[in-house]
């Protein structure tokens, strides 16, 4: 009997009495925690723009400019503290901090309701909630924009409201609740003024119910009699008065059966989920274990299969309006984990790593809504810090404003050059992949080369050019202050952003002078334990203890270094990985040790650090993650990351190069990825096992490249539309 594929979705026995174990939905925009109780059914909803102003939204970048060159003639003289002194005095400020903005309670009569069953089903985005007598069915439609949420059962009597109590709201938010009857049943208004503050926010929900009478119970409605009440929810975040009549006549032009509103979001979600499969020939068993249950076996394949179909479906989920936040797109407390900010030194970055190899553009597209967005803000950041033209990204931002404008002594920031080229990486991936570059990416890569004309300014004694003040996030050097000089990062990232604008120019006078620049930055430095070192700047010595891995950029994402292109380099880089410890367990450490040690071809090395995740208890019920072991503070990282790393360990692609089964852990015998993307134009499924493995490649354009596998090297022409079918020896 063949052995039925993974299950796409995961399930719970008993309704979630955590808000971080409730069962996630979201289309880019609005999202949704569904805890799904029968007596006390509950959504939290949540909207990439709900940030509570703190101050930061008035925040400027420091003018730094003029003091610029006295702090790099003192870094190059030797004073290894000199960038301690590089602020205006300001104390560190965090981003807006993002939050819900409401829950909607759902109350019956108690019942002697058995046989309960939470479900969410990756597919279609809908959590579901039955027992004997009673449905709950909710999404957030990707067509239409709203929360569609609907509610059966014979006999149905609820009383409903918008609840704003929610941990950690602010006693000073200014509310006003409103209900009105319809001739659908009610339309209800929570609106919330923030303290000091000229911004508020509007959530809408117009009930519609079936059978049974409608009355008004301030702030909420009850409903006596009715066999089903459908719920459609938005909120809005405003300045001046939302029109409240406008939203809710849009709501009320949106009713229809559920079933027709689901179809029309599955067009757009479901399409998208699908186009990316992995199964690891699990335990059929294990397959069918509620999430929580099967948590508890983290050698299982079954496990794997389940956290990777789980990371994607929450990344697609919170990416639309914007790319995923440090917490995707939910969180059920105002008080959310460092701002609940878009972190752009590993955070975000991780998060975002598999956007074009397991075909989610729609990820790619939200990540370039964020960063074209922000363009003017990154003017100001290279103008006001450095005194250049160009761009300069900042390491978090609320979404709103691109300012740099969060340091301090121990994080400085605002130091920090190489965001920039991080974050427009994965456009450059995406437009590889579809073969056609984006004018918008190409512009932002000028203005990036731009920057680096202007910064890069200061030479060393063999005529090197300098990257000086230069910071390794988050670590700092073990005989040296935060702010240092070359760090390997800054010269990887200063590298590529040069070549790659000049390859997006190629016949303009700019990319010849581009490419002369980046020749002239200085290679990377192995130091006396044959480690590449974090600082290539001499008397730098290294700190490993660290949960970031920045001086590894040069291996992963980028392919500076790689075993077959610099074997020397890709070994230095081998051992820089050997030594670095853990720290504080970030989940985001482990996952980028992963990522980087698949790209080193080290499998076994993917799977002890995947195995810490698996391990160390990192994941909620609702399969979404926590930043520290014992599931402390609710984080998307090693959810949304993870699919990437078992990617990067079957299938990894340049513009001219496929490696098949680079880092397969022996513990993962059997399996089949199936619709990864290529960036030479291709879509590429593996099947492995023991005796052997086969690839089928479909391209979309007509090329060699070069195929890398256990056996070694060899050359493959492609012609577009033509599948290859390519056996492998077994390994």
């Amino acid at each position: 009997m063949t052995q039925p594929g993974p299950v796409h979705g995961t399930w719970e026995p008993h309704p979630a009495a955590r808000w971080e174990d409730a069962f996630l939905s979201g289309n880019g925009h609005h999202g949704i925690l569904v805890f799904g109780d029968p007596n006390d059914d509950r959504v939290i909803v949540t909207h990439h723009t709900l940030v509570r102003p703190n101050g930061s939204e008035h925040a400027r970048p420091p003018e730094l400019a003029e003091e610029l060159p006295a702090l790099q003639d003192r870094l190059l003289a030797g004073d290894l503290t000199a960038a301690e002194d590089f602020t205006d005095g300001r104390p560190t400020l965090w981003v807006q901090p993002f939050h819900p903005a409401f829950q909607l309670r759902l109350k019956r009569r108690t019942g002697e309701s058995t046989d309960y069953r939470r479900h969410v089903d990756f597919s279609t985005g809908e959590a579901t909630a039955r027992t004997t007598d009673w449905t709950s069915r909710v999404f957030v439609s990707r067509a239409d924009d709203v929360i569609v949420h609907e509610i059966t059962s014979p006999g149905l009597t609820l009383e409903i409201h918008q609840d704003h109590h929610l941990p950690n709201a602010p006693t000073r938010l200014a509310l006003s609740h409103g209900s009105l009857l319809t001739p659908e049943g009610a339309a209800l208004t929570l609106r919330a003024h923030y303290p000091d503050s000229d911004r508020a926010y509007t959530g809408l929900t117009l009930v519609a119910v079936t059978g049974g009478r409608t009355t008004l119970a301030p702030p909420g409605a009850h409903i006596e009699g009715a066999t089903s009440v459908l719920l459609l929810t938005r909120t809005r975040r405003h300045t001046a008065e939302l029109d409240v009549v406008a939203e809710t006549r849009a709501l009320r032009a949106l009713i229809r059966p559920y079933d027709d509103l689901l179809a029309r979001h599955l067009a757009h979600h479901r399409t998208a989920y699908t186009r990316v499969t992995l199964d690891l020939a699990a335990d059929r068993d294990e397959r069918a274990l509620p999430g929580s249950e099967l948590l508890k076996h983290p050698q299982s394949p079954a496990l794997l299969e389940r956290l990777f179909a789980a990371g994607r479906y929450h990344l697609l989920s919170s990416s639309g309006l914007q790319p995923p936040r440090l917490p995707g797109l939910w969180t059920g407390d105002w008080d959310t984990g460092w701002s609940g900010a878009f972190t752009t030194n590993a955070n975000l970055n991780l998060q975002t790593a598999s956007a074009a190899s397991a075909a989610l553009p729609e990820v790619t597209e939200a990540l370039a809504s964020l960063i074209h967005g922000q363009l003017p803000h990154w003017r100001d950041n290279a103008r006001a810090l450095f005194g250049a033209r160009g761009i300069v990204a900042p390491t978090h931002t609320d979404g709103e404003s691109g300012h740099a404008y969060h340091f301090s002594r121990r994080y400085p920031l605002h130091l920090w050059t190489a965001g920039a080229d991080w974050l427009l990486k994965p456009l450059v991936d995406h437009d590889e992949t579809r073969g056609e570059r984006d004018p918008r990416t190409a512009a932002a890569l000028a203005e990036l080369a731009q920057f680096y004309e202007d910064f890069l300014t200061h030479t060393d004694a063999d005529g090197h050019l300098v990257v000086v003040p230069s910071y390794s996030p988050e670590n700092r050097p073990a005989n040296a202050s935060w702010g240092a000089i070359n760090a390997a990062m800054d010269l990887s990232a200063a590298r590529h952003a040069l070549r790659t604008a000049a390859a997006y120019h190629p016949d303009t006078p700019d990319a010849d002078r581009w490419r002369a620049l980046a020749d002239r930055l200085p290679p990377h430095r192995i130091n006396a334990d044959g480690a590449l070192a974090e600082w290539a700047w001499p008397g730098l010595e290294d700190s490993y203890d660290h949960r970031h891995l920045s001086h590894l950029y040069g291996v992963w994402p980028l392919d500076e270094i790689n075993p077959y292109d610099t074997p020397d380099l890709a070994a230095a880089a081998h051992r820089a990985l050997e030594l670095r410890g853990a720290e504080n367990d970030s989940a985001h450490g482990h996952l980028h040790h992963a990522l980087i040690a698949a790209r080193l071809r080290d499998g076994e090395r993917v799977a002890h650090a995947l195995g810490q995740v698996l391990q160390g208890d990192y994941f909620h019920a609702s399969l979404m993650s926590a930043h520290y072991p014992d599931r402390d503070v609710y984080n998307a990282d090693a959810a949304h990351a993870l699919p990437a790393a078992l990617i990067e360990m079957l299938i990894q692609s340049t513009p001219d190069r496929l490696v098949l089964l680079p880092a397969l852990p022996s513990a993962l015998p059997h399996g089949s990825l199936r619709g990864v993307r290529t960036r030479f134009g291709a879509e590429v499924d593996i099947t492995w096992g023991p005796d052997g493995a086969t690839a089928v490649v479909r391209p979309t354009r007509t090329l060699r490249i070069e195929l890398r596998t256990s056996s070694g090297a060899q050359p493959l022409d492609l012609v577009a539309g033509e599948d290859r079918v390519l056996p492998l020896e077994a390994r």
